[in-house]
């Protein structure tokens, strides 16, 4: 074993690490703020060269090489390398630019310095998985010319595809990173100041006066808070490292078994992610890709959303009867006024209520999320009437912690720049929407079928972020082909990307809840995937009913709330196994094909599905009141 690095070394490194990260944050804060200006390929550049630096300090070459001086001067290397080729790209963008794509030697060796940089930086921060699938798209024009069929190209060489990659704003220096570096940085660092400042204890407590005294409180309180704080975390399995740790136990306390209990959390935190005003940061890349406000996004998440958590409370509320959990009469809150928790509160109302309203009113998101954090900061000084030492680091540590949060996801954004950058320059992309289009025989329906299915695979192992954006980039045109709106076309493949993190076998925000569970994380992923089934059906619902993304008209977009809400309950009954009491396998059966039906967002069907669901009301009810006299 290799010397190790003395104590002292470590803490000068982490506050070198601490500065740097808060550097960082400072000039893109300043950058999207009009502090300074700063034209785009530049500001991508030195996003990158920041990030990666950071990344590469942060994150060891391998567990074993951790904090050995093979690991610091291998980090030294890195670092070194990525902003040296940054440097000389930042010196020679402008002359690339205007004389049309002319480059040099120089360019070249710069570039491919920062190609093999962007697999390292995906292994590190992402995962071995992500790096191999960036490899392999790579690697495709090297190898199209002798490829059978359809899969067979022209092929390209390692310079020009580095070159194309490297110099231009279609590969590493793309959407992704251009998103990555003005959205998702500020609302990075907005969720960092909100946690430090304490929104996480204020949702909390709202979440828990909410459900008091309702039957399964812990698990419907766990739901709520789960939502909250998924608005400002933006991912799965981190919403369930922050909230799980504390709504865990308590659901196992109140009867749940631990799986259960893992299963709900797990659920709960990953439609955090589906939850305006602050989603996950796919979202933001979304809005870029497709080319529509946020706001729209914004817009056409919110049914979803809200189906999503009312199948949750469904779930948990079916689980509670079906458990014989009673309501409990214990007060979990410190027995405050409600008046009191809200003027505690109310730096968090208010930069939540300045963040929507200046969005609705044509604000950029960057923009709004600035003034949001002006007023968290405005309204927690009034509150506390002081202005201290512990403000400044709270505000310095909200931008430290933000930017260090951005890495991992500009890890990811920089490896899908080089997929979609290679998938434009050969054609691959509508290959694959090609092949799709054959498999299904032009079949809408069976499509879908095999979009989702590639959405789940491609989407295991990833976090959300670096899922969405190589099924945007794969998986979605193919869905367009078949004349499905772009928006609802990469919504469909958002919402599976999302809950790819429940979906096993690799299921990173089961893996978590389950290890604050304390129970066998296979179960509480194939729980998690069960509680969830709605979840795999309402994407299909959103291409058959556009009332569901609120873009039919009036009236069709109140039908599809009352049929969501109406098929997810049966759907919920039919995956738990009560409605009033526990149901047979046949009335299961009637409970999901109700459910189904009322999702499928065509009249006939929700006809069927209101006297299939009104049938088993009625036999159930029959079935109650046999039991009370007796």
């Amino acid at each position: 074993m290799q010397e190790r690095e003395p104590g002292t070394s470590l803490l000068d490194k982490r506050t070198a690490i601490l500065v740097a990260a808060f550097c960082l944050g400072l000039f893109h804060l300043a950058a999207v703020s009009g502090v300074i200006s700063i034209s785009t390929m530049p500001l991508r550049l030195v996003h990158v060269a920041m990030a990666f630096s950071l990344l590469f300090a942060l994150k060891p070459a391998s567990k074993r090489l951790a904090g050995t001086k093979t690991d610091l001067a291998l980090t030294g290397v890195l670092i070194l390398a990525i902003l040296g080729a940054s440097l000389w790209l930042i010196s020679r963008w402008k002359s690339i630019a205007f004389s049309g794509g002319l480059t040099t030697d120089g360019d070249y060796y710069a570039g491919l310095v920062i190609l093999i940089l962007v697999f390292e930086a995906a292994r590190r921060g992402i995962g071995l998985i992500l790096a191999i699938i960036t490899l392999v798209f790579f690697c495709y024009p090297f190898i199209s010319p002798y490829l059978p069929g359809i899969l067979n190209g022209r092929g390209y060489s390692l310079e020009r595809m580095v070159l194309f990659l490297t110099t231009d704003t279609q590969g590493v220096y793309g959407i992704p990173i251009g998103v990555a570096a003005t959205y998702i940085i500020v609302f990075t660092i907005f969720g960092a100041m909100l946690s430090r400042f304490g929104a996480g204890d204020f949702f909390f407590e709202i979440s828990i006066r909410l459900t008091r005294g309702l039957r399964a409180a812990s698990a419907k309180s766990a739901v709520l808070f789960s939502t909250l704080i998924g608005m400002v975390s933006g991912s799965a399995a981190g919403n369930v490292a922050v909230t799980g740790t504390v709504t865990i136990p308590i659901m196992k306390r109140e009867g749940y078994q631990p799986h259960q209990a893992g299963a709900i959390e797990a659920v709960a935190s990953t439609g955090g992610q589906l939850m305006p005003p602050v989603m996950g940061a796919a979202a933001f890349i979304m809005a870029e890709i497709v080319g529509v406000p946020y706001t729209t996004v914004m817009a056409v998440a919110i049914l979803p959303a809200l189906l999503f958590f009312g199948s949750a409370f469904f779930v948990v509320h079916l689980q509670a009867v079906k458990s014989g959990i009673e309501p409990r009469a214990d007060d979990q809150s410190d027995g405050r006024p409600l008046s009191r928790v809200l003027i505690q509160g109310a730096p968090f109302i208010g930069a939540f209520a300045v963040l929507l309203a200046l969005m609705l009113s044509g604000f950029s998101p960057f923009k709004a999320s600035l003034w949001g954090m002006a007023a968290l900061i405005g309204l927690d000084i009034v509150r506390s009437r002081r202005i201290d030492l512990d403000l400044i680091r709270k505000i310095a540590g909200s931008i430290a912690e933000g930017s260090r949060n951005v890495i991992t996801i500009s890890a990811a954004c920089a490896a899908a720049g080089v997929i979609s950058g290679t998938l434009g320059i050969t054609g691959l992309g509508s290959k694959i929407a090609l092949l799709i289009d054959v498999a299904s025989n032009g079949q809408l329906i069976l499509a879908l079928l095999f979009t989702m299915v590639a959405s789940i695979i491609l989407g295991m192992g990833l976090p959300t972020t670096a899922a969405y954006l190589i099924l945007a980039t794969v998986v979605a045109p193919a869905l367009v082909k078949f004349g499905v709106p772009m928006l609802t076309a990469h919504f469909f493949v958002f919402y599976y990307g999302c809950i790819s993190t429940i979906t096993p076998p690799v299921a990173l925000a089961s893996y978590v809840a389950g290890g604050i569970a304390g129970a066998d994380v296979n179960k509480v992923g194939w729980t998690a995937a069960s509680y969830a089934t709605t979840s795999f059906v309402l994407p299909f619902a959103f291409v058959f009913g556009p009332g569901l993304l609120m873009q039919g008209d009036v009236f069709g977009n109140l039908l599809a709330v009352i049929t969501g809400f109406a098929g997810v309950g049966a759907v919920a009954a039919g995956v738990v196994g009560c409605l009033f009491s526990p149901l047979s396998a046949a009335n299961r059966a009637v409970a999901l094909g109700a459910g189904l039906c009322l999702l499928a967002q065509f009249w006939p069907t929700a006809l069927v599905g209101a006297v299939l669901l009104g049938w088993l009301f009625i036999q159930q009810r029959a079935a109650r009141q046999v039991s009370l006299k007796s």
